[in-house]
C-alpha cells in the first residue's frame, strides 16, 4: 500500500500541496514499522543520538551537505543573511539568521503574529477540540505544562502548533509584545514531531523536551511560548534577556539540527485565529505561513 502523502494549504498560493519530506525514508520505516518502532524506542528518541548527530553536523565536513541541500530543497539564497558560501557547518547554516525585513512584521497592537516559519495548526479552544493531528487524538495542559497549576489559568484557552520542518527557517520569535519570564525546562525525550510520527502518536508533544516561556502583555494577557524538541534536535537556544519588554518579531532563540515545534497557548476569549487557520485546521490540514505573519488578533 503507498504511503499516504502529508498535504498542507500554503497560504499565499491558497493551494493544497504536497509536503516534500526530508528523511522520509527513515521517518516512514521509524514509526510506521514495528521494527524501526523498537529502535526508536530503543535509541533514537535518547538525546544521545541527536548529540552524536548534531556533533556531525558541527565539524567542518559538514559544510559540503549544504548546496545539495539547497539545491534538492529549492531554498531563496536571497533570504539568507550572508552566502551560502560562507557557513563554515550546515549546522551554522541550519541555524542561519536572514536578511533584514524579509519577514514584514503584520502591524497592530491588538495582532499577533507567527512565531515561526512551518505549518501551523489552530485550536479555538482547546477543552473540546476533537483532535489535532488526528481525530480523536489530543493531550492534556497538565501535561504540555508540566503540571494542573502551571495548566489552570489556561484551561479553554486557544493553542497553534507551529511546526518547523528542516528546511524552514529556523529561529523562533515573540509572537506578542510583552515581557517574557526566563524560561522553564521540562526534560524529556526526543521523538520526531513529523506528522509521520505524530500520526503514530500524538503525545511524543508532551514526552518530548521543552521549555516554557510565560509572556505578560497588555493586549493578551498571559502567553505562554514552548519551543520542543525532537530527534536530531542539537539544541533549544534562547537567546532573549527575561524580564525586558521585547516587541512582537523580535527574536526569541533558535533550535539547531533538526525538525521541531512551537507551541503558543492564549486563555480562554483572548485571540481570535485567522480565518484560514480555523478553516484548515478544522479538516486536520495544517497551513505554511512565514514569521511574523498574521496569526490572529484579540477581540
Amino acid at each position: 500500500m503507498a504511503a499516504e502523502p502529508i498535504r498542507y494549504y500554503d497560504r499565499y498560493s491558497r493551494t493544497l500541496k504536497t509536503e516534500q519530506i526530508y528523511g522520509e525514508k527513515w521517518l516512514r520505516f521509524a514509526y510506521e514499522n514495528p521494527a524501526g518502532r523498537f529502535f526508536v524506542w530503543l535509541l533514537a528518541r535518547r538525546a544521545v543520538f541527536s548529540h552524536w548527530y548534531g556533533y556531525k553536523m558541527n565539524l567542518r565536513a559538514s559544510a559540503l551537505k549544504i548546496l545539495p541541500f539547497i539545491t534538492e530543497y529549492n531554498l531563496d539564497v536571497d533570504e539568507f543573511g550572508k552566502s551560502a558560501f560562507d557557513y563554515k557547518t550546515f549546522n551554522e547554516f541550519f541555524y542561519r539568521a536572514l536578511k533584514p525585513g524579509v519577514r514584514p512584521i503584520a502591524p497592530g497592537e491588538r495582532v499577533a503574529v507567527l512565531p515561526a516559519d512551518g505549518r501551523h495548526l489552530a485550536i479555538s479552544d482547546v477543552s473540546t477540540t476533537p483532535g489535532f493531528y488526528v481525530k480523536g487524538a489530543t493531550f492534556t495542559l497538565a501535561q504540555l505544562l508540566g503540571g494542573a497549576a502551571a495548566a489552570a489559568p489556561f484551561v479553554g484557552g486557544a493553542m497553534l502548533i507551529s511546526r518547523l520542518c528542516p528546511v524552514d527557517y529556523h529561529r523562533y520569535h515573540f509572537p506578542v509584545s510583552g515581557t517574557p519570564g526566563a524560561a522553564r525546562r521540562i526534560d524529556g525525550w526526543l521523538y520526531s514531531v513529523s506528522p509521520i510520527a505524530l500520526r503514530h502518536n500524538l503525545r511524543y508533544l508532551v514526552a518530548n523536551k521543552r521549555e516554557i516561556t510565560l509572556i505578560d502583555t497588555p493586549a493578551f494577557g498571559p502567553v505562554a511560548v514552548i519551543e520542543v524538541g525532537a530527534t536530531n534536535v542539537g539544541g533549544i537556544r534562547q537567546s532573549f534577556t527575561p524580564d525586558r519588554a521585547m516587541a512582537k518579531g523580535d527574536e526569541k532563540g533558535l533550535f539547531a539540527f533538526g525538525g521541531s515545534c512551537v507551541i503558543t497557548l492564549f486563555q480562554r476569549g483572548r485571540i481570535r485565529f485567522e480565518a484560514d487557520l480555523l478553516e484548515q485546521s478544522s479538516r486536520h490540514i495544517e497551513t505554511y505561513a512565514k514569521m511574523g505573519d498574521r496569526l490572529g488578533e484579540a477581540p
